[in-house]
């Protein structure tokens, strides 16, 4: 009995001390929403400490049923993964030492200085890009985001369409074509064109100088201070489950000062239709208005403004709707208070001059204070897709604006 004891004793010595141990992550929901496809994010520097990981050791996530569950280490040392939590429920998530199983890709994006540095992104349901030096320094002017509609798949698209649009042997071709039998040209770029619907989507939406699907801009009185394409790009997170990408861009001159720089972080999850953006701006003297911006190509387009619940949509027509392209819906949405949401309609003479036939914007106006961080959230959704209508995205908005203002609570033991 006393052998019995002393091997009782050992073997649980040795579990004690072996690679068991396990981190325990809780996820309380504190709305009576259901909460599906968002990111729990825990500090890896807390998981690493209670596991006692070497530099060399590997972590599964599972779930309450011992699944492995996707994650992905982010450029600021986090372990993020999706989360499924009933309304005002709870689910635990385990993370050990282990093997991870090979994770799909969701999200990602690049930077392409052969499309004149745009940087594109995407995820499993929608896809965006931003504009930088190479079309400034072509003289064409599109401040805002464009949007990429995406449907029939989950899988990336984004480089396929790039790759089709700027094949260099085609291009030739297209421009020989031209000179003999326009038509023949004309098929032959509709073939490969991003501007024409091949089964997976396209780019419909005409952004312009204008704020397109949800810039930021400061407010000087009544006018915007366009930002004018990025100076500088680095990609940080680049999935399988978020893309994160910093932007730094070229001095704008705010009441008599030039030298006043804005950087954007922009973030795309798995799952989401909405991108995370936070802006700051270096060298401001003084508190000023900073407003985000869907611009309106119709004047009495269906637009929400909700400054109390903090969201604004819009639903675009599409560039060449005839065409049966559908409709983007577009909205952005707050985690903080904003102080007034409203449409403002440009005058006769900026449309005809400056902002490519847009009648004006969907403004969401806040504050922005030296020094700190401006945060919200923006994005679109495509009739084609899993969202038909202007009812369903103006609900999906409001909620992930509630989800916001109503975030996760998440506990590590």
């Amino acid at each position: 009995m006393k052998k019995f004891f002393l091997l009782l004793f050992t073997a649980f010595a040795l579990l004690a001390c072996g690679g068991s141990k396990t981190v325990t992550v809780t996820v309380t929901n504190p709305t009576s929403l259901e909460r599906s496809s968002e990111m729990v994010e825990v500090p890896m520097s807390e998981v690493v400490a209670k596991l006692k990981l070497a530099d060399t050791a590997q972590v599964v996530v599972l779930d309450q049923d011992g699944m492995q569950v996707p994650y992905q280490i982010t450029y600021d040392e986090k372990i993020i993964f999706p989360t499924a939590v009933k309304a005002n429920g709870t689910a635990s998530y385990t993370i050990k030492t282990g093997t991870p199983a090979p994770f799909e890709v969701k999200t990602c994006g690049r930077y392409y200085p052969e499309r004149a540095d745009d940087v594109a992104w995407e995820n499993d349901l929608v896809a965006f890009r931003t504009y930088g030096p190479g079309l400034k320094a072509n003289n064409e002017h599109a401040y805002g985001y464009d949007i990429w509609t995406k449907y029939n798949t989950t899988e990336p698209v984004v480089e396929a369409r790039y790759a089709s649009e700027l094949n260099p042997e085609v291009k030739a071709k297209i421009a020989e074509l031209r000179k003999t039998d326009p038509e023949a040209a004309k098929q032959l770029y509709q073939s490969v064109s991003y501007h024409v619907d091949h089964g997976n989507g396209l780019d419909c939406y005409k952004v312009g100088p204008t704020l397109g699907g949800g810039a930021a801009a400061l407010m000087q009185g009544d006018t915007l201070i366009y930002p004018y394409c990025y100076e500088t790009q680095e990609i940080l997170d680049n999935g399988p489950l978020r893309f994160t990408v910093k932007l730094t861009y070229s001095p704008l001159t705010v009441k008599g000062d030039s030298n006043v720089i804005e950087s954007r972080l922009i973030s795309l999850d798995a799952g989401q239709y909405m991108n995370k953006t936070i802006i700051s701006y270096s060298n401001l003297k003084e508190t000023m208005p900073v407003a985000t911006g869907i611009v309106l190509h119709e004047p009495d387009g269906a637009v929400v403004t909700d400054a109390s619940n903090g969201y604004i949509t819009y639903v675009d027509p599409t560039d060449n709707a005839a065409n049966g392209n559908g409709k983007i819906f577009v909205g952005a949405a707050f985690p903080a208070s904003v102080n007034e949401a409203k449409v403002v309609l440009f005058s006769e003479k900026e449309k005809k001059e400056k902002r490519g036939g847009a009648d004006g914007h969907v403004l969401a106006i806040s504050e922005y204070t030296p020094g700190s961080d401006y945060t919200y959230y923006w994005g679109s959704a495509w009739s084609k897709a899993a969202i038909k209508d202007a009812a369903a995205w103006n609900a999906y908005v409001a909620q992930f604006t509630q989800q916001l203002r109503s975030p996760l609570h998440v506990t590590m033991q």
